[in-house]
C-alpha cells in the first residue's frame, strides 16, 4: 500500500479526505496525510502522480523550519515511527504525513501576490484593480508588481475560494486580526522570495493559512508547495509573458487538448505527462533545499 488515498487507519479516525489530502485525529495531533492524487478542474482525477505527496510534505516542512523564525507554525514532526501504525500503515505514510497540532482555524486564505498572473491578472485584465483596490495603468501578464499585494479570500472547502478586499476582510474578522494577517503573511512571501531568489526560482504568488493555537496566531496547514504556490524559473522570464509554473499545469494543459467535458472521472493522464509533472514538483524540492545546504533524499 503505497497509498491511503482515503482509507482508515485503524487507531486514528479519518476527519476528511479532500482533494489532495487527509487528516486523521490522533488526539491532540491531527496527521495531515498528502497523497498522490491529482485534481484539475475541480475534479479528482484517475491517475496519481506517484511521489508527489512525499514532495509537498518535504517542501513544506522545510519553510515550516525556515520560517518557524517569523511566526509560530502547526508542525509538530515528520516521523511517524512513534505513531501506533500498523506495519502497512507505518509503510504508507512514511515521509508523505505531517504530524500537527490542532488549531482553531481562521477561515481566511491569505494570499500575496508579487506578479500579475492567475486570476489577479484576470480581475486586472478586466477593471484594472486587485482585490477590488486599483493597479498602476500598463502592466502586462507576468510583469512584476509595483509592491507585493495582500489579496485575501474567503476560504471554502468544497469549491473555489471567493477573492474579498482588504475592507471586506475587516469587516469579517476586525480591524486588529485583519491588519495581523497582512503584516505576517507579507513578512513570510518577502523571507520566501529571497530564498526562492537564491535558488533560480521567483515566487509569483502564493497563499498561506492560520489558525489559534493556545491564543497565539500560527500558520497551519501547508507552506509554499507548488500546490498552494506559483513558482517560475527566473531564467525563462520575457517581458509579457507568462512563464510556465512549477506545479500540476503540465496535465492542465493536455487536458485542455482533450475532448473531456471536465466533469467526473476524467481522462487517464499518459506515463509521458505524469513525468514531466512530477518532474516539475521534483525541481521546486531540489533547487529549493540544496542552495544553501546538502542535498537531502526525500523519504
Amino acid at each position: 500500500m503505497t497509498d491511503l488515498a482515503g482509507q482508515t487507519l485503524e487507531h486514528y479516525p479519518l476527519l476528511r479526505s479532500g482533494k489532495v489530502r487527509d487528516i486523521y485525529d490522533a488526539g491532540d495531533n491531527l496527521l495531515l496525510v498528502a497523497s498522490d492524487r491529482l485534481s484539475a478542474f475541480d475534479v479528482i482525477l484517475p491517475t496519481p502522480i506517484p511521489g508527489k505527496g512525499r514532495i509537498l510534505t518535504a517542501i513544506s516542512a522545510f519553510w515550516f523550519e525556515q520560517t518557524s523564525r517569523l511566526c509560530p507554525n502547526h508542525l509538530v514532526s515528520t516521523d511517524v515511527s512513534s505513531l501506533d501504525l500498523s506495519r502497512e500503515e507505518q509503510e504508507a505514510l512514511h515521509g508523505r504525513t505531517m504530524i500537527a497540532r490542532k488549531a482553531e482555524r481562521i477561515d481566511i486564505e491569505c494570499v500575496v501576490r508579487g506578479y500579475l498572473a492567475g486570476s489577479g491578472y484576470k480581475e486586472y485584465s478586466a477593471s484594472g484593480t486587485l482585490a477590488g483596490e486599483p493597479v498602476p495603468d500598463g502592466l502586462r501578464r507576468g510583469d512584476r508588481l509595483p509592491e507585493p499585494r495582500f489579496t485575501p479570500a474567503i476560504k471554502n472547502d468544497e469549491g473555489h475560494d471567493e477573492n474579498i478586499s482588504r475592507k471586506r476582510l475587516r469587516e469579517i474578522v476586525d480591524a486588529g486580526l485583519a491588519a495581523e494577517l497582512e503584516a505576517t503573511s507579507r513578512a513570510l512571501f518577502a523571507f520566501a522570495s529571497e530564498r526562492a531568489a537564491r535558488a533560480g526560482l521567483i515566487l509569483a504568488d502564493t497563499k498561506f493559512e492560520f489558525g489559534w493555537i493556545d491564543g497565539q496566531l500560527t500558520l497551519i496547514d501547508e507552506a509554499l508547495t507548488p500546490d498552494s504556490s506559483r513558482y517560475w524559473d527566473a531564467a525563462s522570464m520575457r517581458p509579457g509573458a507568462e512563464p510556465p509554473s512549477f506545479d500540476k499545469q503540465i496535465v492542465r494543459d493536455w487536458l485542455e487538448t482533450q475532448p473531456w467535458d471536465k466533469t467526473y472521472p476524467g481522462p487517464e493522464i499518459p506515463d509521458d505527462i505524469v513525468t514531466l509533472a512530477l518532474d516539475r514538483y521534483q525541481q521546486v524540492y531540489d533547487r529549493l533545499i540544496t542552495t544553501n545546504e546538502e542535498p537531502r533524499n526525500i523519504p
